[in-house]
């Protein structure tokens, strides 16, 4: 018999296989897109620009903070770097009271040609023995209990330069917007690091956790040559990394990662969820080293009928003048789900694809994706909250570039789906701690789920039966399962049990065994 994971109260959801035993009939496990929303920001005042990215979002009390790479792209001087930058490259921050509409502070801080009016809060350049790169910044509140008072608010930022050593920075500050080194010297040297480095505090594990670029080295000899990918560690203390590891994909083909946008989802913090940009050179023949060079223009006239349909044409033909992936590797996002913060479950179709071709979509930098999801409200009234992403969209070109906002429902990534002709989903044996099961789930009108309790042999449980349970309709995120006879689940706290869901034109996004609510007070009747 398979060894029964504890699940305790904690919700799981279908981001991976690893408590499913078997999918029978028609279910099978359906990957979700978030829907676009409005834009949250445009990237188009001075101090920001073109290449303006790498955000950090996530709520803090009833505020919402973000912070993000400043910066504007010059297609000339990625062709000729003795040109002048446009301006160097910053930290930047926004907030908002909703999730939804943002604004940008004057904080004072730090001045952009003579002025402290704007809302920078980290500068590129020397900070005593470091070169700091602000434009590569990846910023978290620190919920360690352990955290001291001026270091509530923590980031990684990089530093990239033949000055000084390579590697990446620990950064505190005990407001989110003041910002002192943690060291003196960079915390983590082993990586490529060309992309939004991070670490946060993983409060399951009870340890840091960071994850950085890193290029798989496959048979070369040669350091950082192959596939760009992901690389993590642990720590103790922000300072001293340990148990360095290359995050593995057993069931997916390499393919180029250039971030990973990682993070415990909050209402599963025992699963690390990521949303790694892949990129994909759709035009170029050859290794990876092959494409340097610019293009000329009779191998852009050699062009794919797709590649010259694509949007912003002569954009990205100025792009290829520099280098010719520029202008032709695309990218969008893609969903990986961890366990253990080392082997991840990654689909291979993708979560957020440039949509619909528009003007600043379609190209290399576009459909980033912001680390990390948050709650919003719902647009519609009554609904309950749902989940809020930020993509890049508008990435180098010469309009600035711009982040909407993406919504999915809560735990939505994935679901258990089944046609009106029927399936069912078998989980693996399982222990639980709590006294109802709730599912989040959407049926139509017709449809429907039914669950059955089995033991670990696969017997239905005396009252537990399929038919024994009471048909589950309509669409919601937390609806508790009843059945017929009248028995009660807390009963089976502790055993090992399976669950088998039958689902007909239904959707499940999510169980849990709910703890048992509290007990009335005795001045209710």
């Amino acid at each position: 018999m398979a060894t029964p994971t504890d699940i305790g109260t904690r919700r799981e959801l279908f981001v991976d296989q690893a408590l499913v035993e078997r999918l029978t009939g028609g279910a099978q496990l359906r990957l979700h897109q978030p829907i676009p929303q409005e834009v949250s920001l445009s990237h188009d005042i001075p101090w920001e620009g073109s290449g303006s990215g790498y955000h950090s979002v996530f709520q803090d009390g009833d505020r919402y903070r973000m912070y993000f790479k400043a910066y504007e792209i010059s297609p000339l001087r990625e062709a000729d770097r003795n040109q002048p930058e446009v301006h160097p490259l910053f930290c930047a921050y926004a907030e908002s009271d909703d999730g939804i509409h943002w604004r940008r502070p004057e904080l004072g801080l730090h001045a952009f040609k003579g002025s402290t009016a704007n809302n920078i809060v980290m500068v590129s350049g020397r900070q005593g023995s470091l070169f700091v790169d602000a434009g590569h910044p990846a910023v978290f509140r620190d919920d360690n209990p352990a955290a001291t008072p001026d270091a509530r608010y923590k980031a990684i930022l990089r530093s990239d330069t033949p000055e000084g050593p390579r590697g990446l920075l620990a950064f505190k500050s005990p407001d989110g917007l003041n910002w002192t080194p943690m060291a003196d010297h960079p915390v983590i040297t082993n990586g490529a690091f060309d992309s939004q480095n991070l670490a946060f505090w993983d409060g399951e594990r009870g340890v840091y956790r960071a994850y950085w670029r890193y290029f798989d080295r496959g048979s070369s000899d040669q350091p950082y040559v192959g596939v760009r990918s992901i690389r993590t560690g642990t720590s103790k203390d922000f300072l001293h990394w340990e148990n360095e590891a290359d995050v593995v994909f057993p069931d997916a083909p390499p393919t180029h990662l250039y971030t990973n946008a990682v993070k415990p989802y909050h209402r599963a913090p025992h699963l690390l969820i990521g949303f790694p940009a892949r990129y994909v050179e759709r035009e170029l023949k050859g290794t990876m080293d092959d494409s340097r060079g610019k293009a000329p223009p009779e191998k852009m006239q050699q062009w794919s009928p797709s590649m010259r349909a694509l949007p912003d044409p002569e954009h990205r033909r100025l792009r290829a003048s520099a280098s010719e992936r520029y202008g032709t590797a695309l990218t969008e996002t893609v969903l990986m789900a961890s366990r253990d913060g080392v082997s991840f479950k990654r689909w291979t179709e993708a979560f957020l694809a440039p949509g619909i071709e528009r003007p600043g979509t379609w190209n290399y930098g576009n459909q980033y994706v912001a680390w990390h999801v948050v709650e919003t409200r719902s647009e519609l009234a009554g609904a309950p909250n749902e989940l809020s992403f930020y993509a890049v969209e508008n990435y180098w070109s010469e309009r600035g570039s711009t982040l909407r906002r993406y919504t999915l429902r809560l735990d939505g990534f994935v679901s258990a789906w089944a046609p009106m002709s029927g399936g069912e989903v078998l989980t693996t044996p399982i222990r639980f701690s709590g006294d109802t099961l709730t599912l989040n789930f959407a049926s139509s009108v017709a449809g429907g789920v039914r669950v059955e309790i089995q033991d670990e042999a696969g017997r239905p449980l005396p009252g537990f039966a399929l038919a024994d349970c009471a048909p589950v309709f309509g669409d919601a995120h937390e609806r508790p399962v009843t059945w017929l006879s009248g028995a009660r689940v807390g009963t089976l706290a502790g055993q090992t049990v399976r669950l088998r869901f039958e689902l007909q034109d239904a959707h499940l996004y999510a169980y849990r065994f709910a703890p048992a609510a509290a007990a009335p007070s005795a001045s209710q009747p």
